[in-house]
């Protein structure tokens, strides 16, 4: 297919319309609501109604935005593709030699004859609404010609003039994805992640959105990057009125060059579109992740994680009858954190030398691992294989597998430099270990943890930049890995919520949302986290009544209806834990594995509440038969009583059942105080009130939360 080509692609409530007309490369023509069915023609007529004039004292042509953006076509915002060969070929000016349509998917090939370049574009609508697309770049110029220094690809997708607000993530180690709103004005709003992992600083998802758009309402759109080392997102507006969001890879100096041949693939590049708000926008997302044949389907288990129990003191007769506690509260995985391999009785020393400690486990790791097992529950164990400790040895044998610009080392941070994975010799070494590791055990878990940024990251000895040859690795890692061991799930855990993406979930079952589990923290972290990913993919852990991380001191219920909304676990000495702490987290996993297959499976809904102490959050099944809700008290009320509460997400048409759900139906006062429908046991309501009208919400002291369960009668 070739010349005068219009292409329209549909899938679940959303468009995708391309202008694929004359040489140059393909223009968005309409990016959002479904537009129904639209012959070329009226597509044709769509582009001419849109053309604009030519602004006084600009190129005498109508400028095009392509999904690759280009200076030579008279572009002046930011370029799609930089770099140069010895100085020339700057400005690329590609032209479209192929177009290859496959269902919902389209390939297009351009040359720049004169560059000496190949680009081939892939664009895609899923079946769930998203737009993906990435580019391959090919030198193609003559050997004895200069190699071809790419400096970056920046892919784009345009977003209308009503787009006046913008919504992106920042944050910290502890305090991941805290959202940040502010006007899209005239101007480049840049975000640049150089931390050589996706980073607890992300942008996540990049949002452009009708002013004070919500979770349920408002037209939004936004963009991901599917990346997990350096990169970069942009929201950007030209004083010729064009708006765009646009991400790609963040090159480091002298990182891709290319020789006679040779090609660069850019990450994906996720758009993502809400004609209702943030929750339509994040559906998309899960919608695309659960329907990957890769995706977890067996049900997630039950998980006791041993860090705060006991650190880096490793004693067996500790571990042993926390297992028996654990088991006997309905814990279905086990898993043993730092400090079991050799030299690790603090974070000092030991990373790279993974091999168990002979001092602290001379019969190695079986008694235990039998034990577990022998309780009916999954052995899992913690790993940091992408770094190591000065103090190891490793390093002491190796010091030229750390990465590092050739004559110097990286400041240090948490005792530990970086492993070159990119290092063949590294490589092997770390894979053949791991290899070891888990066919010893049979291990089907492992806490893939990544504790540090890369500064100054370079291969030894010639010190050139390797974020994009150590981020390649680690995925070629984890995919010989899952390989060898098909059973093997993996979570992503860098310093808690450090690497978070599409990329890196190809290859993980889940993450580790944060290293903070203090439940009032966790509330927007997980709220903001499920922008991207769905529930059974956030590692979401009870902590003891004091929070490890921030020392604020919550009731069990707060925890553990916190962490019900995600992939439920325990970081908790279950030894300190009372009888009662014990009988009530029974009560938890119960309800978490009753709700299972609902929160693993349904739509997840939050409400735009007016009262910002309190936040709705539900997960509806897919027929809208069931849902559950919270609804969290983050802080006190100027109100009080509360008002009423709005329940998205129901079947209008059809009545529900809406009750209190043990064990989160504890509410402040005496029952002779409470609300009547709470104390009754319920109160059957159509969908469409409690859509829109709401049932009162119960008084509860700050930093608690309710569920409720609604079911269709």
């Amino acid at each position: 297919m070739r010349d005068g080509t219009f292409l329209h692609f549909r899938s679940a409530g959303a468009s995708l319309a391309l202008d694929c007309t004359g040489s140059g490369l393909p223009r968005v023509v309409h990016w959002g609501e479904d537009l129904g069915e639209l012959s070329p023609a009226t597509l044709a007529a769509v582009v001419r109604a849109g053309r604009p004039q030519i602004a006084t004292n600009n190129v005498d042509v109508v400028v095009p935005l392509a999904v690759l953006p280009e200076h030579s076509a008279g572009w002046q915002g930011t370029p799609g593709l930089t770099g140069h060969r010895a100085g020339a070929d700057f400005s690329t000016a590609f032209a479209v030699t192929s177009i290859e349509q496959h269902g919902q998917a389209v390939e297009v090939t351009a040359e720049d004859v004169g560059a000496g370049l190949e680009l081939r574009l892939e664009i895609e609508l899923t079946d769930a609404g998203l737009v993906r697309q990435r580019a391959t770049v090919t030198n193609q110029a003559e050997a004895d010609a200069a190699p071809f220094a790419l400096s970056g690809v920046l892919l784009t997708l345009p977003v209308p003039e009503r787009a006046t607000e913008l919504l992106d993530m920042t944050g910290r180690h502890l305090r991941e994805r805290s959202p940040q709103r502010h006007v899209f004005t005239i101007g480049t709003h840049l975000r640049e992640n150089r931390r050589g992992r996706t980073g607890t600083d992300a942008v996540t998802v990049h949002v452009a959105g009708e002013p004070g758009f919500g979770f349920r309402s408002g037209e939004v759109w936004g963009l991901h990057v599917a990346w997990s080392g350096n990169h970069r997102s942009l929201a950007e507006r030209t004083i010729n009125g064009v708006g765009l969001l646009g991400g790609g890879e963040l090159l480091l100096a002298g990182e891709v060059v290319l020789g006679a041949g040779e090609s660069y693939v850019s990450p994906w590049v996720y758009g993502s579109y809400g004609r209702t708000g943030l929750d339509e926008l994040a559906g998309r997302f899960h919608g695309h992740l659960r329907a990957r044949p890769g995706h977890p389907r067996s049900p997630r288990p039950v998980t006791l994680n041993v860090w705060e129990a006991v650190y880096f003191d490793h004693d067996l007769g500790k571990l042993t009858r926390l297992a028996d506690l654990a088991a006997g509260i309905g814990t279905e995985r086990f898993v043993l954190d730092d400090g079991w391999f050799r030299g690790r009785r603090d974070d000092h020393a030991g990373l790279g030398d993974w091999y168990v400690d002979e001092t602290v486990w001379p019969d190695g790791l079986n008694p235990l691992v039998d034990h577990v097992r022998g309780l009916g529950m999954e052995f899992g164990l913690w790993v940091e294989p992408e770094m190591v400790n000065p103090n190891s040895d490793l390093a002491r044998e190796h010091p030229e597998w750390i990465l590092a610009t050739g004559d110097r080392m990286p400041p240090e941070s948490r005792h530990q430099q970086v492993l070159d994975l990119g290092h063949p010799e590294a490589y092997a070494y770390i894979l053949e270990r791991l290899d070891a590791i888990v066919s010893e055990y049979a291990l089907t878990y492992l806490k893939w943890d990544h504790n540090r940024d890369l500064v100054e990251a370079g291969h030894s000895p010639t010190g050139r930049a390797g974020v994009r040859a150590q981020t390649l690795a680690v995925y070629r890692l984890l995919d010989e890995l899952r390989s060898r061991h098909p059973r093997l799930e993996i979570e992503s855990c860098s310093s808690g919520g450090g690497r978070i993406d599409l990329e890196i979930l190809e290859r993980t079952d889940r993450v580790w949302t944060s290293d903070c589990i203090d439940a009032l923290e966790r509330q927007q972290i997980q709220r903001w986290t499920g922008l991207l990913l769905p529930p059974e993919l956030l590692g979401c852990h009870v902590g003891a009544h004091a929070a490890h991380t921030t020392g604020r001191v919550h009731t069990l219920g707060f925890r553990a209806g916190t962490a019900l909304f995600g992939h439920f676990g325990m970081e908790w000495d279950l030894t300190q834990a009372t009888e009662e702490d014990l009988a009530a987290l029974t009560g938890w996993i119960e309800r978490y594995k009753d709700l299972r297959p609902l929160l693993h499976g349904g739509t997840v809904v939050t409400g735009d509440h007016p009262d910002p102490a309190l936040w709705v959050r539900g997960v509806v099944a897919p027929d809208r038969s069931r849902a559950v809700y919270t609804l969290a008290q983050v802080a006190t009320s100027v109100q009080s009583p509360p008002g009423r509460v709005a329940l998205p997400g129901l079947d209008p048409a059809a009545e529900y059942r809406v009750s209190p759900l043990a064990p989160g139906d504890e509410v402040r006062g005496p029952a002779s105080d409470r609300l009547a429908w709470w104390t009754d046991g319920g109160v059957t309501l159509p969908g469409r009130v409690l859509g829109s009208i709401g049932v009162r919400a119960p008084s509860q002291h700050p930093e608690r939360l309710v569920l409720l369960s609604v079911e269709r009668v």
